[in-house]
């Protein structure tokens, strides 16, 4: 659906290219950008082409500005045209355009701002990836709804998105799980297990999982030794894991595509040495001549898991832009975790993902270098990766830090957090601030019915969209509200400033959906739906004060469909917008 800021962009650029002093000037026009204006005062667009102009053309930009004043001011939708400071040109568009454009939006309907930057590129976006030892806890949180918000968003922007969860069910923390799930079994056939020892997992939630076992096996687990009751234990472990895990997230509105197993790439024919997927991506990367014998330089500071003072197979990712080579195989011949990286790499770009995107913890920084490189590697430059890391979330109650019981072991559950206040709050909250940035999540402050709580600010404007309505129907009962009534309203009836302040924040979606998909901004989404919000809300106090600007006018029907019309796109909006985040759209609050 039309994009306002990128229509004229569109309409600069040509006009720029028909210009006498551009003609043979070999011109780069991919910086030329139409946005709203610093200051709203100055007008509703401003372009900064005749400054990206001047250097190639050698010309002073202020020159080139008028002249391309005076060619804007022949463009039928511009009613002003003017230069601002050293070059910037400000935009203002005829009312009949934005009336228009109202026109535009009511008849996209929840399809408006959609559809037009991904053009069905494939995209795989893997979040949370915990390691399946226990309930989520709140630290995996932010990540959750980071990395659900930008799929959705993705998907809305016209991306071919799957959703991914990496699956860690291979690595040592695993038999750890086994050996405490084992402990919670024999408990459950009447054992006393004391204490747990230190290096288990002392968490109550193994304890359903220990008196399956004992249903199901009786017994015959403590007839087996280690390596007989080990695997079962392990398997049903991380089945039970996994299902706690999927019931938490979806709690929270998270559902996954594809659970991707580390297991699976481990795997080799039976009776073989060779033929796993790691082995496989490894080849090709010798194939490449990326991999290497050799020795690791001691590194500075801390010392990486995978650094062992031997030489070794490597990863010549050094030469794919990481800041030191990578291990492939442990001492005891195992692969490192960073084999199974590689693997994993190869998998998905087999798959065909253009782009990868993986939303980690802050304590993952150090990873960021190394998953770069090896998708550089393994897709010979053609896939993007991306990686995006979220900081910590503190827990305030009251302004004061709070901490919650922790009934599960020796954390809080992220389901303890969506039970207080519902996932609305929290998804949206998790929103309120930049990934890398530290958030502060209060339990008052995101329950309370106020302007300073965003998600009821902007759900309660969608409410009040309906209240209206409802009003609407009660006091003007022979007025057709219907949908297609409202698409063939009056819009030019739409003149007082608020009126025109709404429709050209609505005016904004697209731009703000394109920019947040294409720099993994989901965040940009709750700023817009806040800012909207309070221009509807605010539209709506001017009429409690001059009641001419009230949007049902019993003795004007056609002046009140029109503005009935305008709230509806609003509603619109803010639905599609909330459900992008994942928070409902309610039709009524009480």
């Amino acid at each position: 659906m039309a994009n306002v800021f990128a229509l004229f962009e569109q309409r600069i650029k040509k006009l720029v290219q028909t210009l006498d002093m551009t003609q043979g000037v070999e011109l780069d026009l991919s910086r030329i950008t139409v946005e709203p204006p610093r200051d709203a005062a100055h007008g509703h667009l401003a372009t900064n082409a005749a400054m990206l102009l001047a250097k190639p053309l050698k010309q002073n930009p202020r020159a080139i500005a008028d002249l391309l004043c005076e060619k804007l001011g022949e463009d039928a939708d511009i009613a002003k045209v003017s230069v601002a400071g050293p070059g910037f040109i400000n935009l203002v568009l005829e009312e009949a355009f934005w009336s228009k454009h109202l026109g535009d939006i009511l008849e996209a309907g929840p399809a408006y701002g959609g559809g037009a930057t991904g053009q069905g590129v494939k995209v795989n976006v893997e979040y949370v990836s915990a390691n399946p030892t226990g309930p989520m806890h709140v630290g995996h949180c932010r990540g959750a709804v980071v990395g659900d918000a930008l799929a959705n968003l993705l998907d809305f922007a016209g991306y071919d998105v799957v959703r991914e969860y990496y699956t860690n069910d291979a690595g040592g923390q695993i038999e750890v799980l086994a050996r405490s799930a084992y402990l919670r079994y024999r408990e459950a056939l009447g054992e006393d297990i004391g204490t747990i020892p230190e290096g288990l997992y002392p968490g109550d939630y193994l304890v359903p999982l220990g008196q399956k076992l004992a249903e199901t096996h009786g017994d015959a687990l403590t007839k087996m030794d280690d390596a007989e009751w080990l695997p079962i234990v392990k398997n049903a472990a991380i089945d039970a894991m996994m299902d706690l895990i999927r019931e938490d997230l979806a709690a929270l509105g998270v559902h996954h595509d594809v659970f991707f197993s580390e297991r699976s790439l481990h795997a080799r024919p039976e009776g073989q040495n060779t033929g796993s997927r790691i082995d496989e991506a490894i080849a090709r990367l010798t194939d490449m001549d990326l991999v290497y014998k050799g020795k690791l330089p001691p590194p500075k500071g801390v010392a990486p898991e995978d650094w062992e003072d031997r030489e070794q197979l490597l990863f010549r990712s050094t030469d794919v832009g990481d800041d030191m080579d990578r291990a492939l195989v442990k001492s005891n011949g195992d692969y490192t975790y960073f084999a199974a990286d590689v693997g994993y790499f190869q998998d998905k770009f087999d798959r065909g993902f253009k782009e990868m995107i993986f939303i980690l913890g802050a304590d993952h920084s150090g990873y960021v270098k190394r998953m770069e490189a090896l998708g550089r590697a393994i897709s010979s430059g053609t896939s993007k990766v991306t990686v995006r890391l979220c900081q910590l979330v503190k827990l305030y109650r009251d302004g004061q830090p709070f901490k919650m019981s922790k009934r599960s072991g020796d954390f809080i559950t992220l389901r303890d957090v969506v039970d207080e206040v519902g996932r609305d709050a929290v998804r949206f909250m998790m929103l309120y601030r930049k990934n890398d940035a530290a958030l502060d999540f209060d339990f008052a402050k995101v329950t309370e019915q106020s302007k300073d709580n965003p998600v009821f600010y902007v759900q309660y404007a969608h409410a009040r969209v309906f209240s209206v309505m409802r009003q609407a129907v009660r006091d003007m009962a022979d007025l057709d509200i219907s949908e297609a009534a409202l698409k063939s309203a009056d819009l030019s009836l739409l003149t007082d400033e608020g009126e025109a302040g709404l429709i050209r924040k609505m005016a904004e979606y697209p731009r703000i959906i394109d920019a947040a998909a294409l720099a993994h901004e989901p965040h940009r989404l709750a700023f817009y739906l806040y800012e909207l919000a309070s221009l509807l809300h605010a539209q709506w106090n001017r009429g409690r004060d001059l009641p001419d600007l009230r949007f049902i006018h019993q003795e004007n029907a056609p002046l009140t469909l029109a503005r009935l019309a305008l709230v509806h796109a609003v509603s619109t909006i803010l639905a599609s917008g909330l459900g992008i985040i994942g928070a409902a759209a309610p039709e009524e609050m009480r």
